[in-house]
């Protein structure tokens, strides 16, 4: 997750440890660019892979830091809850990979918005959306 909010990238892996880390770490740092602060939970087998990959990023690991990140998981919890649970790690890969663009898509941060801007924000959304529909049916 960036500065701003966003889902930069998701990945999910079997394992939390160093491995896993660093396989992680390296999309995001090559697509963006390296980080000035990397913020995880206080799982030590983080330390040793930030260092490598982003040495010169200030590493945070924070119990409550963290918080921001949680709550952008919220949307996806949800919606595993209301698909009856994600079935296999291939499965979970590529539902998660579409679903982070797409929700960032239809729901803009409201709290940066104007009602008039919101509102135009997502219609805009819908007719993208529409646009890619009839894209696929031709």
């Amino acid at each position: 997750m960036d500065a701003n909010g966003d889902v930069l990238d998701v990945l999910v892996q079997p394992r939390r440890n160093a491995k896993a880390a660093k396989r992680f770490l390296t999309r995001p740092i090559a697509r963006f660019g390296k980080p000035r602060v990397v913020v995880t939970d206080e799982l030590r087998s983080y330390i040793k892979p930030i260092r490598t990959v982003a040495p010169e990023a200030d590493h945070r690991p924070h119990k409550g830091l963290k918080n921001r990140i949680k709550g952008s998981h919220r949307p996806t919890r949800k919606r595993e809850k209301d698909m009856g649970r994600l079935k296999s790690i291939r499965q979970t890969q590529r539902f998660l990979a579409a679903h982070d663009q797409i929700n960032a898509m239809f729901r803009p941060r409201r709290y940066r918005l104007s009602t008039v801007s919101y509102r135009h924000a997502r219609s805009d959304a819908f007719d993208l959306w529409h646009g890619y529909a009839l894209e696929m049916t031709a």
